[in-house]
């Protein structure tokens, strides 16, 4: 049998979901049940706090949970936050499927994204960072100033191109 929990203490919990759609609480409920917490309130508390800015795409959530009381914060990834720079319409995910992100995002959105991005970045420096971003920019399929990213990366890595140092 698990010690009981502790409800003082702080525990963080990551869900990966929808923005600004209340997820199925059945996918709640092992994580935050144990808690003490009702799944489908949280999921409401999700889908508010990821409407505004997340509507449609896929982020993961960290939910701060002390005193029986959870606090959602968003923790972007590089890909959510790539496609939320191509400004691309809302989509009904169950009506569209297997989209295509074909848009153009400037280099500045680039580094703007990898700062953002910085302190999970396992790379020395800013340019190191900003590769991390062409490469996610691959896998979304967009380009960048109109270039690929894969040619974009190879000109940072031969110093074509400049990369801020912070």
């Amino acid at each position: 049998m698990p010690p009981k929990f502790d409800p003082s203490q702080v525990v963080d919990v990551y869900v990966r979901v929808t923005g600004g759609e209340v997820g199925a609480a059945s996918s709640l409920a092992p994580k935050i049940g144990p808690l003490g917490l009702s799944p489908k309130k949280i999921g409401e508390d999700i889908a508010k706090e990821t409407a505004k800015d997340w509507k449609g795409l896929r982020v993961t959530v960290k939910l701060t949970v002390q005193n029986r009381q959870a606090k959602v914060a968003v923790v972007p990834s590089a890909a959510a936050l790539v496609i939320k720079s191509l400004k691309e319409p809302e989509r009904d995910r169950k009506k569209t499927k297997n989209i295509k992100h074909t848009g153009n995002i400037s280099l500045d959105d680039v580094v703007e994204i990898a700062r953002i991005m910085r302190p999970r970045s396992m790379a020395k420096d800013l340019s190191g960072t900003v590769k991390e971003i062409l490469g996610t920019c691959v896998s979304v399929g967009c380009t960048v100033d109109g270039k690929s990213p894969k040619d974009l990366q190879q000109e940072i890595a031969d110093g074509d191109v400049e990369v801020p140092l912070d």
